[in-house]
């Protein structure tokens, strides 16, 4: 094994140690957030951490074998000696390998879960309708990939869809998978309120940032604007009477975000405290990645907002990704929760490019 991947496993290690001694600590078992913190940490850990023990194990049996063998003169004991520092040795390089397979050329935050933002663009009625329909899309492969899924903040169309809808979504290498899925997306297709027939072409936009905490980006609270307003909703007796929604404007960087469907002022900070951070944080991301991208084939992941990455044709069944010139005569499946088909191209095509 690479002697970087060994120091990094036992950096790990140590990472992984400290988060089980600091949560046997009763004083911090009130500060939910540390706790949640420390268990992803261990959660995160735990598969390296169980690879690294078992691998001095069989080294340290290894060792012992060997100084038995120097001191022993029974040809028998000295055969099982040997059979068994070669199975250790066989073994050993099963697991290194699959050590390198988890560490090696991986995103640090392909193991975070995420914040999404589906918003319509181009096309008026007909992008908010897609909003929706992409949306039901997504949930579907979410069901297949055992993610879970919270809204955030939703406003719907009269038309059906969304304006724009944001949600977590959680479960295992989540961002590894749904960062290829930032970027405009175009849809062509015969809307319903269309009389002629004609193929409108209509563009959403969907954004997708690691899910962030306080200890990831550090935010100076006299760089924050906060104001709070009265929340929409649906009116009648579900509207809210009391300024419980939240704007949070970072000076700064001008970035902008808001929640009002939170149980309250309270929480509805939070959330948007929350929203700030991933976006800080996705746009450090990208920066950097930008900087050592040395072609545009490196981009694959990134998610830059600005590119149109896929198009739906629904009257030919087709869908075609235009990072990596893949087209799928396949729509139908696809919208119906079969995104991996992309999707495990994607992923690989990225790992090609950075070998």
């Amino acid at each position: 094994m690479k002697k970087q991947i060994f120091e990094k496993l036992k950096q790990v290690k140590i990472e992984y140690t400290n988060a089980q001694n600091e949560l046997e600590n009763p004083d911090i078992h009130s500060d939910v957030k540390k706790v949640t913190l420390l268990n992803k940490i261990i959660k995160k850990h735990q598969i390296k951490v169980e690879m690294l023990n078992k691998l001095e194990l069989l080294n340290n049996d290894i060792l012992a074998a060997e100084n038995l063998i120097k001191l022993d003169d029974d040809l028998e004991l000295i055969s099982e000696f040997k059979k068994m520092i070669f199975d250790n040795k066989k073994e050993i390089e099963k697991i290194e390998k699959k050590i390198i397979e988890i560490m090696i050329d991986k995103n640090p935050n392909d193991e975070r879960d995420v914040i999404m933002e589906l918003q319509g663009a181009a096309g008026g009625d007909e992008a908010k309708i897609f909003v929706g329909d992409i949306f039901k899309s997504y949930q579907k492969y979410f069901s297949k990939m055992n993610f879970s899924i919270e809204i955030i903040e939703e406003s719907g169309a009269d038309i059906g869809g969304y304006s724009s809808i944001s949600f977590y979504v959680r479960g295992v290498n989540v961002f590894g998978h749904l960062k290829y899925e930032s970027g405009v997306h175009r849809v062509q297709r015969i809307p319903t309120t269309e009389t002629q027939g004609r193929v409108h072409t209509s563009t959403i936009m969907v954004s997708v940032m690691p899910e962030v905490e306080e200890i990831d980006v550090k935010i100076n609270t006299s760089d924050l604007r906060i104001d709070t307003y009265k929340s929409g909703g649906k009116g009648g007796q579900h509207a809210n009477k009391t300024d419980s929604a939240v704007r949070i404007t970072h000076v700064p960087t001008g970035i902008v975000t808001q929640s009002q469907d939170g149980r309250s002022q309270h929480q509805n900070k939070d959330i948007a405290l929350q929203l700030i951070r991933s976006k800080i944080f996705e746009m450090k991301m990208q920066e950097e990645i930008k900087k050592t991208a040395s072609d545009k084939k490196n981009l694959v992941g990134t998610g830059d907002r600005s590119e149109k990455i896929r198009t739906y044709n629904y009257p030919q069944n087709r869908i075609t990704d235009h990072r990596i010139g893949l087209t799928l005569k396949k729509l139908d499946r696809i919208m119906d929760g079969g995104l991996s088909e992309i999707i495990d191209v994607l992923i690989s095509a990225d790992n090609e490019a950075i070998k």
